[in-house]
């Protein structure tokens, strides 16, 4: 990376406009992404995020606006962008055939990389997969499965990775353990842009929130911030009923899992 890329945001998105005939879906968007932060994309469905990644990934020509990747144009240079970025869709994108192993050496062997079968055995301890890692993919939870999606997706060590609502359809549990992955990412240096509609995930997760809506960003701070547009709360003292989801993760105990220990 030269001296000029590391003064630079991870990402540097600017006026992107899309349109799908007489549907414009972009309206000219603009957001910056600190490197080793995680940045939430919040909106509602149809809002404009999958578009705009696809877009961020090169796997979309936007109509006008530029973006910057890792200090690559991502119209002028899609290689040297795909080099630096890894993208995990909304659905995990592993072979159901093969051991979580055998998805991860695939993986290494199509990147080229030496010692496969060692980089494998590193991203089942990393994500707590060791004990299920020779058995089918098919077999695993959903957050197993999503934890194996996203060990794939770091294999080579991209800088950036997009998460495009990692958490769908996953059950609470599920989703604490991607929440644990996607934290521990950020802690280790990576940059998050993570696409999602649950207030929770944004709140839980990010360093930096930006709201898309109809086509443009609404607003772009951190949480403090965003909390300060609303009016001075009312202090007022009531019991605290617990919520749906805090009387299942109590019912059900810990959702911690140690390494090596998937539920079977």
């Amino acid at each position: 990376m030269t001296a000029d890329q590391a003064l630079e945001p991870a990402i540097r998105v600017r006026g992107i406009v899309k349109s799908f005939k007489d549907l414009q879906v972009l309206r000219g968007v603009d957001f910056d992404v600190t490197a080793g932060s995680i940045f939430a994309l919040l909106g509602s469905n149809g809002a404009g995020k999958t578009t705009l990644v696809r877009i961020l990934s090169t796997l979309l020509k936007a109509d006008a606006g530029t973006a910057t990747i890792h200090g690559f144009d991502v119209a002028a240079k899609p290689g040297e962008v795909r080099e630096s970025i890894s993208l995990t869709g909304q659905f995990a994108a592993i072979d159901e055939v093969l051991t979580g192993r055998e998805n991860l050496v695939l993986v290494a062997k199509l990147r080229h990389l030496k010692n496969p079968g060692a980089i494998a055995d590193d991203m089942l301890a990393r994500f707590s997969l060791t004990e299920a890692g020779n058995r089918k993919a098919t077999t695993y939870s959903g957050g197993m499965r999503r934890r194996l999606d996203i060990a794939m997706s770091l294999i080579g060590n991209p800088p950036i990775i997009f998460l495009d609502e990692p958490t769908t359809g996953l059950d609470p549990q599920a989703r604490i353990e991607v929440w644990q992955t996607v934290k521990e990412l950020a802690r280790t240096g990576t940059t998050v842009l993570l696409t999602t509609q649950h207030l929770d995930e944004a709140e839980q997760l990010a360093d930096r929130i930006a709201i898309l809506h109809q086509g443009i960003i609404i607003q772009n701070g951190t949480l403090a911030e965003l909390e300060q547009l609303l009016p001075p709360a009312k202090v007022e003292y009531i019991e605290k009923q617990p919520s749906l989801e805090d009387v299942f993760l109590a019912l059900v105990g810990d959702t911690t899992v140690p390494a090596g220990k998937e539920a079977r």
